[in-house]
């Protein structure tokens, strides 16, 4: 296929495709066939003027455009079958009654130009096989000897107009080469445009399956810059929980240490109060109009223990002198002390109140009742 000569379309130039796809070689340009048009435009303004230059139909053709060409490109028949005399070549339609009762096979035929909506393109044999050189398609197509009828009687029921060619091609390589041997086509080519879809098609889906490719890259980093960021609203959640538990921990036990405090010195103050009316309470049972201080109820309750401790009998000081018999008696009569720790507290007084040599003389009649006799202990004294 590679030695057949095909050219592709341009623009609207398919009158120059045709001529030289059937003449196998670049003959002709659309210079040369714009000359062959201006050459018959000037013959047929010169057959107008013959019947006069100042009657009506000449001044109608002057204002006429062109019929052998126009600016697109196109060229009418009247300028290919003068391109093809310049060969000797000529040219005769096929499906004109003259022809028809010629009832000339088509295979046995050279070549034909077929012609539709200003689209010309070449039907040729090269060697013994017949290929559709059109310009709209990608390549030769190859055209069996059997559907060559059928091929033209389908582009004249579309409303091709199809010319015979008739006289000697000029040779051309391909033709001496398909004399020898014979071709196969495996894949028929396509419209140009077709391919130039098909292709469009091919890198859409290309691009398309590209962007796909982007937007699942861009969706799993997506997912992992989610996960992270999920991971680390997570954590710092975690933290702000446990920086808001230490908070309440902490606040609770400023709470429990603040109520402690206050019932601490609720309390202490209700001793205190309670114990200053026991002391400024005179026998008559009236009360003092001043409250005494603190360091007055000091040295009163330090006063009244040594008063105790006067009182006691010498006994209970030296218990070693005692008997057993006297120990007991004595322990019966200190029977209305309750131990508090090491402290030895009368239960009409409260613990707040023993201070300094209480708690020493205390203690030691608690230890001399062990040292005498722990059995016969009074059921009122006990440790804590």
């Amino acid at each position: 296929m590679e030695a057949i000569f095909h050219e592709k379309q341009e623009g609207s130039l398919c009158a120059q495709h045709c001529l030289n796809n059937l003449l196998q070689g670049e003959y002709f340009s659309p210079i040369d066939l714009s000359t062959i048009a201006q050459q018959l435009d000037e013959e047929e303004r010169a057959r107008m003027a013959e019947g006069g230059t100042t009657t009506e139909e000449y001044k109608i053709f002057l204002q006429q455009p062109s019929g052998n060409m126009d600016d697109s490109g196109f060229f009418s028949i009247q300028v290919i079958s003068s391109a093809l005399r310049v060969w000797g070549l000529e040219i005769t339609l096929f499906n004109s009654p003259e022809y028809q009762r010629l009832r000339i096979d088509p295979i046995i035929e050279r070549a034909f130009i077929c012609n539709y909506k200003e689209h010309w393109f070449t039907v040729r044999k090269l060697g013994n096989q017949w290929f559709n050189l059109n310009s709209l398609l990608t390549g030769p197509e190859l055209i069996s000897d059997t559907y060559l009828a059928l091929f033209l009687a389908q582009l004249q029921q579309e409303g091709y107009s199809i010319f015979v060619v008739r006289g000697d091609l000029p040779e051309c390589a391909a033709d001496d080469l398909l004399k020898r041997m014979r071709v196969v086509q495996l894949e028929r080519p396509k419209l140009i445009g077709e391919e130039a879809n098909q292709q469009t098609e091919t890198e859409q889906r290309v691009q398309s399956n590209d962007w796909e490719q982007v937007i699942d890259v861009n969706k799993s980093i997506s997912n992992d810059l989610d996960d992270d960021e999920d991971e680390n609203l997570q954590h710092a959640l975690s933290l702000s929980r446990q920086h808001m538990e230490t908070e309440d921990e902490e606040a609770d036990l400023r709470r429990a240490i603040h109520l402690s405090m206050q019932g601490f010195i609720q309390g202490t103050e209700n001793s205190e109060m309670a114990t200053s009316q026991n002391r400024t309470t005179d026998p008559s049972g009236t009360i003092a109009a001043e409250s005494p201080t603190m360091e007055e109820l000091r040295r009163r309750r330090q006063a009244y223990f040594e008063r105790k401790q006067h009182l006691l009998p010498e006994n209970l000081v030296h218990p070693e002198k005692q008997s057993c018999a006297a120990l007991k008696a004595n322990s019966v009569s200190i029977c209305n002390w309750t131990t508090v720790g090491f402290k030895l507290v009368h239960p009409c007084l409260s613990q707040s109140t023993l201070h300094g040599d209480a708690f020493y003389f205390g203690y030691y009649c608690w230890c001399s009742l062990q040292y005498s006799n722990p059995d016969h202990l009074p059921p009122s004294v006990g440790l804590n």
